[in-house]
Order: structure tokens, then C-alpha cells, then sequence
């Protein structure tokens, strides 16, 4: 029993760690366009994206129970060495992405290591395949369509009202709308994201036997999960709020307002129906609709080519991590202890390679094409992987590829 109890305990600690590093991963979802365009400064932004996505933590758990018991069958044998596992491998797909400065989802991370521990661990019949289809991967083609077509039409239209006004005054008015849209957004991704840690954590409560099958999530676990995502936001992504603020195209404020209240919209209405969907998808598809929107913008199709092959690759490479970890953490609490030295150690080295290129709020707003450099450039052995099928993103010493529409 005791030994359970340990174990339990090391899965959430383990899944605070996973809400952590989606908080700083996906903080560009809410404040990039902002930050870009100047509304507000990066600290303030991220503070204010932070406290927001704490309050969304509280405002419903329907997104947690797909995640407990809509996409993995609890009564399957499931193991909580199993959920370790699965976060294992969603962590390291997150600190691999960001390293590459790529909005890819955090979401789909989790999904896919979930999905590859229980098949391994547990076979197919603990996997429900058609929970999967319905309330991921549907959402998943469909939500970054639904968004940056919303996007589109509201900057158009936005673009068309405002032809004949003083573009200095309506500026001012876009600006304050894009910070009433960016807390959205937060408040949004709060209510969508943190919840999944939170099933996760009901899901390693349920097979250790702690809470009846089909349990809310208790309120320590919202509190807690809430916490986690709203540091890792306040830590600030700034490696992703950069490809997200200049590397996809140049934002205007009438642009910024239209993606963020599109992509508020979609997650909000998602939430409410239990899609767990990707945040980042949404976000990313808003802005590349938004671009697309105003007469004569850039979009840089390079970038966005290499955004959608990390959310391809996002569930089965999370999925392959998390498969190789559940075979090793299911030969004992050696194999536990060998998963977590390991997953430590990768992660060790990741953060060491991100240091040699540096973004932070001082330079996140550098042009990428000027050469300046990303500062997301993979770099080392460990992203030698993802840097054979997503090519480092343009910056110093050449711009990447554009398109105007």
C-alpha cells in the first residue's frame, strides 16, 4: 500500500510538471499577437495571462472527465506506472518543441503518450478508439479551419469599416480590444488546458483506488493544476511567442483583435461540449487566418509547413516516447526510477542547448528576418531527431520564404 502511495505521488508530481511546461508552452497562444503588436509589454502580458488561466481552471471540469475516463478505460487495468510513463513522453515532446520555437500541441503530446503507454501496458481494448476519433482527432482537423475562418472574416470585414477612419485613432481602439480578447483567450486555454491535468490526475487517483470511477476531480486537484499551468504561463515562452508574433506574419492590431476573439470563441465552445482540443491549433489557425485577412500581408508559409508537420508528428512521437517508457516502467521500481533519470536528463539537456541561444521579453519582438536570429534553433544531439524532419526555422543568416496575399 505504501508503495502505491508512492507511486500515486510521483504521478502527480509528474503531471504538475506536465501542466507546468504546457503553461510556458502555450502562453504564446494568448499573448503573442498582443506582445507583437505592442498592446502590452511582455511581462505585463504574461502576468496577466497567467492569473486568467487560473481563474479558467475553476470554471468547469467536462474536459477532464474525456481525459479520465472518455479516452482511456480506467477499468482496463490501467496502472498509475502507466500515467507516469505517458507524461514522460508528453514532457519530452513539449521541451523538444519548444527548443524548436513550435507552437505544437501540448494537448496532443498528452493524448499520445497516454495512448501509447496503454497500448503497450494494457492492449487495444484499453484505449476507447471512437472517444478518440470524436473528441480528438475530429476537433483536431476541424477546430484550426473553424477559427482561421472566423479569423479571416472578421479581419476583413474589420479592414473594410475601417478604410475611410484615422487608422492612428482606430489603432488605439484595436489595442484595447486585443487585450480584452487576449484574457479571453487565457481564460479560455485555463479552462481547456489545465484540465487535463487534472483528468490525468483523477485517472492515477482512480486506478490507485483512491476515488470512485467516474469521480469529479477533487478540489485540491483543480486548485493545483490551476497553479501549475498559471507559473509555467507567468514563465513566459517566449521561444513560441516569437514564431507565433513574427514568424507567421506581420500582425496588425485589427488582426490581433480578429484572431484572438476567433480562437477565444472556438475554445470556449469546445470546452463547453468537452472537445479536448489543441489551444495551439486553434491560436496558430486564427493567426494564419488573420494574415490572411488584410490586402498585402506577409505569411510565411516556410513556418507555418513546419508548425502543421509538428502537429502531425505530435501524437505518435509523444505516443513512441510514452510506449518505450511504459515497457521500461513496467519491469518494477527500477524501471520507474530508470524512466524518470532519464526523462530528467533529456530535459537537463535540452534547457542546456536552449541557453546558447537565448529569447527572452528583452528580445522576443526582434524581427526573425532581419537577422537577428530565432534563438529557437535546434541544436545538439538530443534534437538531432526533430530537426532531420522539421528544419530549423528561418532567421540569421537568411529570411525565410514568403507569400503575399
Amino acid at each position: 500500500m505504501e508503495h502505491m502511495t508512492l507511486l500515486i505521488g510521483i504521478v502527480i508530481a509528474t503531471a504538475l510538471a506536465f501542466d507546468f511546461t504546457n503553461g510556458f508552452h502555450d502562453t504564446a497562444n494568448a499573448m503573442a499577437t498582443t506582445i507583437s503588436t505592442g498592446a502590452l509589454k511582455p511581462k505585463t502580458a504574461v502576468a496577466m495571462s497567467a492569473a486568467l488561466n487560473l481563474v479558467g481552471a475553476f470554471l468547469s471540469v467536462e474536459v477532464a472527465k474525456t481525459i479520465s475516463g472518455g479516452i482511456i478505460d480506467e477499468s482496463a487495468g490501467v496502472r498509475p506506472q502507466m500515467i507516469f510513463a505517458a507524461l514522460v513522453g508528453a514532457i519530452v515532446w513539449n521541451m523538444l518543441t519548444w527548443l524548436a520555437g513550435l507552437p505544437s500541441s501540448s494537448s496532443h503530446a498528452l493524448f499520445g503518450g497516454l495512448i501509447g503507454a496503454t497500448l503497450v501496458a494494457v492492449g487495444r481494448h484499453g484505449v476507447h478508439g471512437d472517444a478518440v476519433v470524436m473528441k480528438v482527432l475530429i476537433p483536431a482537423l476541424a477546430a484550426p479551419f473553424v477559427a482561421g475562418l472566423a479569423a479571416f472574416a472578421a479581419t476583413r470585414l474589420s479592414y473594410r469599416l475601417d478604410r475611410k477612419a484615422d487608422p492612428r485613432a482606430t489603432a488605439k481602439g484595436y489595442r484595447a480590444g486585443q487585450i480584452a480578447s487576449a484574457g479571453l483567450v487565457s481564460l479560455a486555454h485555463g479552462t481547456n488546458d489545465a484540465q487535463k491535468t487534472m483528468g490525468v490526475i483523477t485517472l492515477a487517483l482512480i486506478t490507485g483506488g483512491v476515488v470512485a470511477p467516474h469521480s469529479d476531480p477533487p478540489l485540491w486537484v483543480i486548485v493545483s493544476a490551476g497553479a501549475a499551468i498559471a507559473l509555467g504561463t507567468y514563465i513566459g515562452g517566449w521561444r513560441i511567442i516569437r514564431t507565433m508574433g513574427k514568424g507567421l506574419t506581420d500582425i496588425q492590431p485589427q488582426q490581433g483583435f480578429a484572431a484572438q476573439t476567433g480562437a477565444a470563441a472556438t475554445i470556449l465552445a469546445s470546452s463547453h461540449l468537452g472537445f479536448a482540443l489543441s489551444t495551439t491549433q486553434v491560436c496558430s489557425g486564427s493567426v494564419m487566418g488573420a494574415g490572411l485577412g488584410r490586402s498585402g500581408a506577409v505569411v510565411r508559409w516556410s513556418t507555418a509547413g513546419r508548425m502543421v508537420a509538428a502537429w502531425a508528428l505530435t501524437l505518435p512521437a509523444a505516443g513512441l516516447v510514452g510506449a518505450g517508457a511504459a515497457l521500461l516502467a513496467d519491469q518494477g521500481n527500477w524501471g520507474v526510477a530508470a524512466v524518470a533519470v532519464l526523462g530528467l536528463a533529456v530535459c537537463a539537456a535540452i534547457r542546456t542547448a536552449a541557453r546558447r541561444r537565448p529569447v527572452t521579453h528583452a528580445n522576443v519582438n526582434d524581427d526573425i528576418a532581419e537577422g537577428t536570429g530565432t534563438g529557437t534553433e535546434p541544436q545538439g544531439a538530443v534534437t538531432a531527431a526533430i530537426a532531420a524532419v522539421i528544419p530549423p526555422p528561418a532567421g540569421a543568416p537568411a529570411p525565410a520564404p514568403t507569400a503575399t496575399v
